[in-house]
C-alpha cells in the first residue's frame, strides 16, 4: 500500500481524441505497451505507434455495431487483479491474463446529445456502457491502477509521465480514482435525470465545477459555488464574485428577465431587493429614473440593463461605487472608462435557458419546486371595482406587479409612469411594507398623486387601500382571494379607486 507504481501497459478507448498524440508518444517513450479499440486504434496507428488490438487480447471481436468491446474478463481481470495477493496473480498467470497498469477512457458524450435536441433513439446509444465500467474498476483498484477519465486530465497525465519519469504514486492514484468516481456519478445522474424529467420521486443533484468563494454570507463562514457561470456571463473585468455577489446577481437577473421585451430597462439591487427599477426611451433615461428612486441604497449595489449601455450611460454609472454592471452589452470607450474602479465587476450577460426548477436546503433534506414562471398581462387583469382602470393605469400596474413577484415578502411595491417609487421589503404585515415604501417615496420627494400600488398577497382588510387613498394613491393590483376581498373593493368604490385582482398570488421567502 502507499507505494509507486511503474506504468507497463495501457488500455486507452477515448471519444475526445484532442490532446492525445502527445499522451500516447509519451508512453511510447516510457515504454509502456498500449491496447485500444476502434477509432482510438486507429488514432494511435495512424501516430505510427505500436498498439495491441483489444480483439487480439481477448480473441473475441467487437460485436453489436460496438455496443460491445472491452467487456471481457481478460480485460477486466487485468484491470482489477490486486498485484499483492497471491491468488489474484496465480489467476492472472492461470488464463494469460495482461497486467494493465493505466486506463485511460472517457465516455459518449450523453449530456451533450440530449441538448443537442436528438431523437430518443440516438440519446439511449450515448448511454456508455463499456466506458463506465472500465472507469469504475479502475478506480476501484487505485492501489494498483491510474484512471484517467476525462480529457480534461490529459495534460496533468502527460506532467506526470514527463517529471516521474513514468511512475505514479499512491495519492496521485487515490486523487484520480476520486475524480473518476465523481465524473461516473455525474454521467449517471444525468441519464437518470433524463429518463425522470416529470418525476418528483427523487432527487438527484450534480454539478461538473466547483468554486471556491472568498467566504460565505459572512467572512467565519465557508463558502462553494458549484455550477458553470462562464456559459452565463463573459467577464469582463474586476474580481471575483462573492457568495452576496451571486446571490445578489440571481436575483438581478431573474429580475430583468420580466423585461424582455420592454424598452430599455435599468434596475439596481441591493441584498436581493431592487431599490431602483425604470423603464425609459433611452438607457440612459432608465438609468437615471432607477437611482432616483434610492440614491443611498444604490452604494455598493448591482446594476443590471436589459440594453446596451452607451458611453454617455456609463459615464453616469462611473460615478457610482457599484459591486456588480451587468448588461448586453457596452460601448468600447464607455467600457475603458469603466474599468478605470479595478474591483467593479462587469459582465456581459449571455442569451440562455435556465432551470424551471428551484431547490434550496430546508432542515435535514431539500425543498424543490417549479419557479414562480408566471407574469400577468392584461388580459389576466380582472377590475373589480367602479372606476375602471386607464391604459396608463394598466402599464404601470403590470410594471409594479413584475417588481412585486421579485421582491421578499411581505411586499408594497409603489410605482408611476413605469417607475419604482418606492417598496416595502420583507415585513411582517402589509400594512408595515405600505408604511415603509409610503416614508420611503416622501423620503425622496416622489409625489404619490396618481401612483400605483401592487401587493404580492391579498389583502385581509381594507386598511392598505385605506392608507394608500389618503397618500393620492389611484390603483391597485392584487391577487384577491381573502374572504373579506369586499370590503377593500366597497372602500375603493367609496373613494373612487381602481382596483384589479390578477387570481395570482407570488410570495417570494
Amino acid at each position: 500500500m502507499g507505494e509507486s507504481k511503474k506504468i507497463k501497459s495501457a488500455l486507452i478507448s477515448v471519444y475526445y481524441k484532442s490532446g492525445l498524440d502527445d499522451l500516447v508518444k509519451e508512453l511510447h517513450a516510457n515504454g509502456v505497451e498500449m491496447y485500444s479499440t476502434g477509432g482510438t486504434q486507429k488514432f494511435i496507428e495512424e501516430l505510427q505507434l505500436p498498439v495491441t488490438p483489444v480483439e487480439t487480447l481477448t480473441q473475441f471481436p467487437e460485436i453489436l455495431g460496438g455496443r460491445v468491446k472491452t467487456l471481457h474478463p481478460k480485460i477486466f481481470g487485468g484491470i482489477l487483479n490486486r498485484r499483492n495477493l497471491n491468488e489474484d496473480q496465480i489467476a492472472i498467470e492461470t488464463h494469460d491474463i495482461p497486467q494493465i497498469d493505466l486506463v485511460i477512457v472517457d465516455l459518449y458524450p450523453f449530456e451533450e446529445t440530449v441538448t443537442s435536441g436528438a431523437t430518443h433513439e440516438d440519446i439511449i446509444e450515448k448511454i456508455d456502457i463499456g466506458g463506465i465500467s472500465l472507469i469504475r474498476a479502475a478506480a476501484k483498484n487505485y492501489n494498483d491502477v491510474a484512471i484517467i477519465s476525462s480529457v480534461s486530465q490529459y495534460d496533468h497525465l502527460l506532467e506526470l509521465l514527463k517529471s516521474q519519469h513514468g511512475t505514479t504514486t499512491y495519492e496521485q492514484r487515490k486523487n484520480l480514482a476520486a475524480e473518476a468516481f465523481h465524473i461516473s456519478s455525474h454521467y449517471d445522474n444525468a441519464i437518470h435525470n433524463y429518463f425522470t424529467a416529470n418525476d418528483s420521486k427523487h432527487l438527484k443533484l450534480s454539478e461538473q465545477k466547483a468554486e471556491i468563494l472568498r467566504y460565505g454570507e459572512n467572512p467565519h463562514q465557508r463558502g462553494w459555488f458549484y455550477g458553470d457561470l462562464s456559459t452565463l456571463f463573459d467577464k469582463l473585468h474586476g474580481k471575483e464574485l462573492s457568495y452576496n455577489n451571486l446571490l445578489d446577481v440571481d436575483a438581478a437577473v431573474n429580475l430583468i428577465g420580466e423585461f424582455t421585451t420592454d424598452g430599455p430597462t435599468f434596475a439596481i439591487l441591493k441584498h436581493n431587493n431592487a431599490c431602483g427599477l425604470a423603464t425609459r426611451d433611452t438607457i440612459k433615461e432608465a438609468y437615471e429614473d432607477a437611482l432616483a428612486a434610492d440614491p443611498v441604497s444604490a452604494f455598493g449595489g448591482i446594476l443590471i440593463s436589459n440594453a446596451f449601455i452607451d458611453k454617455e450611460t456609463a459615464t453616469l454609472i462611473n460615478e457610482l461605487f457599484c459591486e456588480v454592471l451587468i448588461a448586453p452589452g457596452y460601448d468600447s470607450e464607455g467600457l475603458e472608462l469603466l474599468k478605470s474602479k479595478k474591483n467593479r465587476i462587469i459582465l456581459v450577460q449571455k442569451q440562455v435557458e435556465f432551470s424551471q426548477k428551484q431547490v434550496r436546503s430546508a432542515l435535514n433534506g431539500f425543498l424543490v419546486q417549479d419557479k414562480d414562471l408566471k407574469t400577468e398581462t392584461e388580459s389576466n387583469l380582472t377590475t373589480v371595482t367602479k372606476r375602471q382602470v386607464t391604459s396608463n393605469d394598466i402599464s404601470d400596474l403590470l410594471f409594479a406587479n413584475k417588481l412585486v413577484k421579485h421582491t421578499k415578502s411581505n411586499t408594497i411595491v409603489l410605482a408611476k409612469n413605469n417607475q419604482l417609487l418606492a417598496s416595502g421589503t420583507g415585513q411582517t404585515s402589509r400594512v408595515d411594507a405600505l408604511t415603509q415604501a409610503i416614508h420611503k417615496a416622501k423620503a425622496f420627494n416622489f409625489d404619490l398623486n396618481g401612483a400605483v400600488m401592487a401587493s404580492d398577497a391579498f389583502f385581509p382588510f381594507p386598511d392598505c387601500v385605506e392608507i394608500a387613498r389618503k397618500e393620492g394613491i389611484q390603483a391597485v393590483i392584487q391577487p384577491g382571494g381573502s374572504v373579506k376581498d369586499q370590503l377593500s373593493i366597497d372602500y375603493c368604490n367609496e373613494n373612487d379607486m381602481a382596483m384589479v385582482f390578477t387570481g395570482v398570488r407570488h410570495f417570494k421567502h
